[in-house]
């Protein structure tokens, strides 16, 4: 049975949940508050597990469910402990003061960033172009289905959140290596504030069709 702990219970950290759940994963979910937690656990499905962040992480895989100005902290609190875990991004690197531009290099990604913070984990950038209300629906505005993209450098971790997936009924493909980050969060970047002005909406965004 795979496993995943997902940190933040958040609109996306508990749409994840609930998908691990449904795909029959062991599932942990930490944030700092614990009541927050344990309602969003609950409603994620009734065998996901419950934790504050500090916790020991259960998963092989480990979902960072976190805006990215968190994410440091995060890491930090868990140095030493995410070795070897396959580690998902998922944020959009938002200046959120002016929402008008990335705080990471042009030539570089916050997937990135976080692999060299944590060279000994396996990161893989998903979930960063779908909104929490897609993957909970599993579709885009009933235009197409949801579909998770995952890049990364270790095939065996994509094929293995990709799997997880899958189980739990979303669509994902593999976007290439972890330098694809880089397009990705263009992508999510674009489709954030197109929905934060109005032209489209949070159940909707960017489809793939085949």
């Amino acid at each position: 049975m795979t496993s995943i702990s997902i940190i933040g219970a958040g609109n996306m950290g508990t749409a994840i949940a609930a998908i691990a759940a449904k795909g029959g994963a062991s599932v942990q979910l930490l944030a700092q508050d614990a009541e927050k937690t344990r309602t969003a656990a609950t409603q994620a499905g009734a065998s996901v597990v419950a934790g504050v962040v500090g916790d020991a992480l259960t998963g092989e895989i480990v979902v960072l469910a976190l805006p990215y100005p968190a994410v440091a902290g995060v890491l930090a609190q868990y140095q030493g402990r995410l070795d070897g875990k396959i580690l998902v991004d998922i944020t959009n690197p938002l200046d959120f003061a002016t929402f008008d531009s990335l705080v990471v290099p042009a030539d570089g990604s916050a997937a990135q960033v976080i692999a060299e913070a944590v060279p000994g984990a396996r990161v893989l950038k998903a979930f960063n172009t779908t909104f929490a209300a897609t993957l909970a629906t599993g579709g885009v505005n009933g235009v197409a289905p949801t579909t998770v993209l995952v890049a990364g450098d270790d095939t065996d971790a994509k094929n293995a959140l990709i799997g997880l997936l899958v189980a739990g009924g979303v669509l994902a493909l593999d976007a290439g290596a972890l330098k694809r980050a880089r397009e990705l969060e263009a992508l999510g970047f674009l489709q954030l504030t197109l929905a934060a002005a109005g032209a489209t909406g949070w159940t909707g965004g960017f489809a793939l069709v085949k």
